[in-house]
């Protein structure tokens, strides 16, 4: 895991690209020219990894989806990445019939079934064009890589493996059956692409029992066929776990479900909560012209633009955990560097104009020539900085107007309190009967945060009366009555989790940012700083990993795929704390947990934490999950 699985699966995809073979290190030669052919799901799991450039870079002149009319292009060979679905496959099929390329690279997302294998097999012979399919690879690429620490499994028919789906009362077992071995098949192809068997621990009477279950039982039949087994010698890296296994946590969402509806305060989070954030790609919407619309006339149209925030976005690497008043000045800060380096251009280009052969002017100019090649070998730079600071600028400005029109800062500071079981300076009737704070969704995200983390339901008379301040602010109350079963449900099974007993501390007023040059002006936003805290999810890995007694965590079970009986037990075999662990939430995740889990992991020397869920939600979404739960 010290190379991330970002690297791990674009290493893959790029062997792929290269029918399969590593790509030589420096050769010069010209790529090969070739066709890349994907499903939707190809397309979101090359997207985040590899950029346009790069896909041309190894000669790949188009890209298209598999279900698209395409034409012919008989003198070029086509690399098929794809999931092996039977309409996949018809197509694939088709194409074959059509002899619509030279040869046929066939690559499957997940492994394909023997009696699929044999309707292409069929297809080739009929169409005469076995010798063209050059080969036929199962890749096991099934999930997606955000970040060198962060993985989702799908999005695509991600509603098939979501909270709702998994925590349907009406659900049949076939179906639940369906949603997990989705979930595993998934979770498999991530650890062949690891190269590590896991052990694993996971909750009992949970959905990611069930998961653990069907994962051990794979690894382990997979582990027992020797010949055709994915986890040999050359695909585990070097000695890289020649030492110690990396543990692999499953958590059920149930543990904590106040998290994901929680306001955040840190940029990545805040920019999943409040902007279209969506496999690492940005989309805003920005008006042109600001001055008002007069009576009758149409509205100015909206200039759509999407930005990537990718890993080579130093700005964003270095920030995207940081608390946002911490952003905005330090994207101010580049911005004043920025333009002290571009007066300095513009200063020599003056004086590059000098007339009169005076000495001293021409002793002036050679010491400024030199100074002008620097700077002119350094604009590359230069406008790449510019680049970042003006996407960083308006995606910044955006999440402001959103903190701003909606007093996201407030309701962040008074979740933070309840959740910590802080005294609130202003009741929770006044916060969601003011019709200046935020939307009818934060209130009713604010009002089922504090429902989950209070010990004692409110009183019957209590409830009604913040029912009809809910209702009269405009919210829909369906979210409320699953929640109300679902902590019925958990008081049989168990406490809900704490949360901790810190607030965020308000600073004084922004240094910098006040100032009246600046491009942010934060009046009325308050300048939180967070304290470290860890989430529920944060604390179950520091259990399992540091080996640390807790009720908690004490009946976990334990599985080893690599043991040869399957005995289940919930004492540990091992029993040395974890250098690598992975975290998966069954039923969906969150920015909030994956920073909390960096923050944590920051502290520890030569540890290392991976963060996946099923599906990647922020509250928007949850919530409209938890409404169509409740209206059942």
């Amino acid at each position: 895991m010290a190379a991330g699985i970002r690297e791990k699966q674009t290493v893959a995809l790029k062997r792929m690209l290269n029918f399969n073979v590593p790509p030589v290190k420096n050769s010069t030669g010209e790529p090969v020219w070739k066709v890349l052919i994907y499903d939707r799901f190809g397309q979101d799991i090359i997207s985040p990894l590899l950029s346009v450039k790069e896909l041309r870079d190894m000669g790949i002149t188009l890209h298209l989806l598999l279900h698209s009319d395409r034409d012919p292009i008989p003198d070029v060979p086509a690399i098929y990445f794809v999931m092996p679905t039977e309409e996949n496959i018809d197509r694939m099929c088709q194409d074959l019939r059509n002899q619509l390329y030279e040869s046929y690279y066939l690559n499957f997302i997940s492994a394909i079934s023997r009696s699929k294998l044999e309707d292409i097999a069929n297809a080739a012979i009929g169409a005469n064009a076995v010798t063209q399919v050059a080969k036929v690879f199962d890749q096991y690429l099934n999930f997606i890589t955000l970040e060198d620490d962060m993985f989702v499994l799908c999005n695509q028919n991600k509603e098939l493996v979501s909270y709702r789906a998994i925590n349907r009362p009406d659900i049949t077992d076939t179906e639940m059956e369906t949603i997990m071995d989705t979930i595993v098949d998934s979770l498999f192809c991530f650890f062949v692409t690891l190269g590590a068997i896991p052990i694993i621990r996971c909750s009992r009477g949970t959905a990611a029992e069930m998961v653990a279950v069907k994962l051990d039982k794979k690894l382990r039949e997979n582990l027992r066929d020797a010949r055709n087994s994915l986890f040999t010698g050359d695909t585990l890296g070097a000695g890289q776990f020649s030492f110690q296994r990396p543990l692999l946590v499953l958590v059920d969402r149930n543990i904590d479900l106040a998290t994901p509806l929680h306001h955040t305060w840190t940029y990545q989070a805040l920019v999943h909560d409040v902007l279209d954030f969506h496999l690492n790609r940005v989309n805003l919407e920005e008006s042109t012209g600001t001055e008002s619309i007069p009576a009758g006339a149409r509205p100015k149209k909206k200039n759509k633009k999407s930005y990537d925030l990718t890993a080579s976005d130093k700005f964003w690497q270095k920030h995207k955990g940081s608390p946002f008043p911490e952003v905005a000045e330090s994207v101010q800060q580049e911005l004043e560097s920025y333009r002290a380096q571009e007066d300095e251009v513009k200063r020599l280009k003056s004086i590059m104009g000098i007339e009169g052969e005076d000495e001293g002017a021409i002793s002036m100019l050679s010491d400024n020539t030199a100074k002008l090649t620097s700077a002119v070998s350094s604009l590359p730079e230069l406008l790449e900085k510019k680049r970042l600071i003006d996407l960083h600028t308006n995606v910044a400005t955006a999440v402001l107007e959103h903190i701003k029109a909606r007093k996201l800062d407030v309701y962040f500071e008074y979740e933070e309190k309840i959740m910590s079981k802080s005294t609130l300076d202003k009741s929770l009737l006044d916060m969601i009967s003011d019709p200046d704070a935020g939307t009818p969704e934060d209130k009713m995200r604010l009002f089922l945060i504090y429902y989950i983390s209070s010990a004692q339901a409110p009183s019957e008379i209590d409830l009604e009366q913040y029912k009809k301040a809910l209702t009269d602010a405009g919210c829909n109350l369906a979210p409320l009555n699953y929640i109300k079963q679902w902590k019925a449900f958990t008081k049989m099974a168990s406490a809900p989790t704490s949360y901790g007993n810190t607030t965020p501390k308000p600073l004084g007023l922004f240094s910098r940012v006040m100032n009246t040059g600046s491009q942010f002006v934060m009046e009325g936003v308050k300048n939180l700083v967070l304290k470290q805290q860890n989430l529920p999810v944060t604390r179950i890995l520091d259990n399992l990993m540091e080996m640390k007694s807790n009720p908690e965590t004490d009946d976990y079970r334990y599985f080893d795929p690599k043991m040869l009986r399957g005995s289940d037990s919930s004492v540990p075999r091992n029993k040395n704390p974890f250098q690598e662990a992975i975290v998966f939430v069954v039923g969906g995740g969150n920015y909030i947990e994956y920073q909390n889990l960096i923050d944590y992991i920051k502290g520890k020397q030569g540890k290392h934490v991976l963060y996946g869920c099923s599906e990647l939600f922020n509250a928007t979404q949850f919530i409209k999950q938890l409404s169509q739960l409740g209206q059942k």
